[in-house]
């Protein structure tokens, strides 16, 4: 893949008008939303609540217009997937929208995100681990959850960078957790997320990274007429059939991490 030119061009804008109506939905939306995770999820069966996440999140990218790209290779249906782990990349709050909207799972996020407005009692309320970054205790306990968790079939989502970034750059993978999905004998899924503009640029503009608040970056998705965000899902890794010397937990971070790193072009 040759490498890609970081021209800032503007995608095209939308109006006012425009603005307000998608603005008015996502309001409704997120208050279905917490209708859902407050009076349906505590009686929904398992594959019931991935479905409504499935439908939530592919409907809040409907509402502002975000077109999702599913490249490489086909990922299971939640429906059967059964102890599977997703490694990516992270640029935005996009991208968890984006990968429920394709295979609705369980993420492993930040505890700060509980505090946000709103979505931070969607995201408690929904499928979520919650992070406290730099307490060795904690990442001992929660490679523990996670590996349970897996064990039982679920299915989780990891973002190793602990942080976003424009989407230009990748920084280095923090690998404890993916020692859960060797332990678990999981398939590990390298997913490479990119925003690309119409003539071929890097989409800076979705970017939730740097000192950029959750309500810029909601403002700048809405100036957006019609984002696109690419998953490109490549070749599974299935950890059961690795070879030992293949199941040192820091190489395999590191060898997910050039996979990523080469098929974006960085």
């Amino acid at each position: 893949m040759d490498t890609l030119p970081l021209v800032n061009k503007n995608n095209i804008r939308t109006n006012q008008a425009t603005r307000y109506f998608r603005i008015s939905r996502v309001a409704a939306h997120t208050l279905f939303g917490l209708f859902v995770v407050t009076l349906m999820f505590p009686v929904g069966t398992k594959h019931f609540k991935l479905g409504l996440i499935k439908w939530w999140c592919t409907h809040l990218l409907d509402i502002f217009n975000v077109s999702v790209i599913s490249l490489g290779h086909s990922p299971p249906s939640y429906k059967t997937a059964s102890n599977h782990m997703i490694i990516a990349n992270h640029i935005s709050w996009v991208d968890i929208h984006a990968i429920n909207s394709i295979l609705p799972l369980t993420f492993l996020a930040k505890s700060d995100i509980k505090s946000w407005p709103v979505f931070g009692y969607l995201v408690s309320k929904g499928n979520a681990i919650f992070l406290e970054r730099g307490k060795r205790h904690h990442a001992t306990r929660i490679v523990d959850i996670t590996t349970r968790s897996l064990k039982a079939g679920d299915n989780l989502c990891l973002f190793p960078e602990g942080t976003t970034t424009d989407g230009t750059a990748i920084m280095p993978f923090k690998g404890s957790v993916i020692q859960s999905a060797i332990d678990a004998h999981s398939i590990i899924w390298p997913v490479a997320i990119r925003y690309p503009r119409t003539d071929g640029s890097i989409n800076t503009e979705v970017a939730y990274a740097g000192d950029t608040t959750m309500a810029q970056s909601i403002q700048q998705v809405l100036l957006q007429k019609n984002p696109v965000i690419e998953l490109h899902f490549l070749a599974p890794i299935v950890t059961a059939e690795l070879a030992d010397q293949d199941k040192n937990r820091r190489d395999l971070t590191r060898y997910i991490q050039s996979l990523i790193t080469k098929k974006l072009a960085l």
